[in-house]
């Protein structure tokens, strides 16, 4: 199912973001996915955080300025993985941002203190990231600002899940079961970005971060020789690479990293000060070094023979 063109839409200014466009245009486009003419590797690419598209309602109906809204927001990791797309692996990506919608949580991770009535018995309240304000619809961006000014109807989450979350889950799920049918096994790399420093509701406040985590969820989320392989190509390409703290993976990762089944997700996560001004939230004059390496990256992943991950299958694993 392509829900968008493949090629990425210019949706934003150099360094910025589109304020002020149409929800409608929005439902209508939710996603975009970059392919090969061919896809050569068992490879998907996936950026559910780095959308930077937010409607205007949207502003107008936050506390918060454009800028300190875009707080959440994954910049510019669809473009620093973008190289994958030439070595034969698709790109999944997020337009809308993830102060608006997040798609790497359960599709009805909620928190009944943001809506105007109760909650359906099937949505989940009780999760810690619902805690911490960020379930599916958040509460709160990055720096723990709320977002919104006054209670949410139920019918805006519906709204926002059917038209965006499932479109994003339903692609990625298609990219993996076509990958799994074509190579025997498949391999989810869900690409993040953190803020260079813990803020105060992480356990790591007020420290500094290593260049790269990469999240496994301990080991259980892919085979232990893609984890292993993509911190001996990191490390070797000069950055400073721990597991699995303070980010093991996330909803992405969890649900899709089945290797029983020949299916395997890694989440990575890119320290933004590698990259960007943090606070302009604007490229820094290493972006294309740090877009280099990651191409680099994916490449030299791509020559190993992975058909072992299989386990022998080939067809659908959902």
């Amino acid at each position: 199912m392509d829900l968008a063109p493949e090629t990425t839409a210019d949706d934003t200014t150099p360094g910025g973001a589109a304020f002020g466009g149409d929800e409608a245009g929005l439902f209508e486009q939710p996603i975009i996915v970059e392919r090969p003419a061919t896809q050569q590797i068992p490879f998907v690419f996936s950026s559910p955080h780095s959308g930077r598209y937010y409607p205007e309602s949207f502003v107008k109906g936050s506390n918060l300025d454009p800028v300190t809204l875009r707080r959440s927001e994954d910049c510019f990791v669809e473009e620093i993985f973008g190289g994958a797309v030439a070595l034969g692996a698709p790109l999944l990506q997020a337009r809308f941002p993830r102060a608006y919608l997040d798609a790497n949580r359960e599709p009805y991770e909620l928190d009944p203190t943001m809506f105007a009535e109760p909650l359906p018995p099937h949505v989940n309240t009780r999760s810690l990231r619902v805690a911490g304000g960020l379930g599916t619809i958040a509460r709160v961006v990055a720096d723990s600002a709320e977002i919104y000014r006054e209670p949410l109807a139920y019918a805006v989450a519906e709204q926002r899940i059917a038209h965006l979350y499932m479109p994003f889950h339903e692609t990625l799920r298609e990219l993996l079961e076509q990958t799994l049918k074509t190579f025997g096994c498949a391999v989810l790399i869900d690409c993040h970005s953190m803020p260079s420093v813990g803020g105060p509701a992480d356990e790591d406040s007020g420290f500094d971060r290593p260049d790269i985590v990469l999240g496994d969820r301990y080991g259980t989320s892919c085979a232990a020789a893609v984890t292993a392989e993509a911190e001996r190509i990191l490390k070797r390409l000069g950055y400073s690479v721990v597991r699995n703290n303070p980010y093991a993976g996330g909803f992405n990762t969890e649900h899709y990293g089945r290797p029983a089944q020949g299916l395997h997700a890694l989440q990575i996560e890119l320290n933004r000060a590698l990259y960007m001004d943090e606070l302009r939230l604007e490229r820094s004059r290493n972006f294309m070094r740090v877009r280099a390496d990651m191409a680099a990256f994916a490449a030299e992943m791509a020559e190993r023979d992975w058909s072992a991950l299989g386990a022998g299958m080939r067809g659908a694993a959902f």
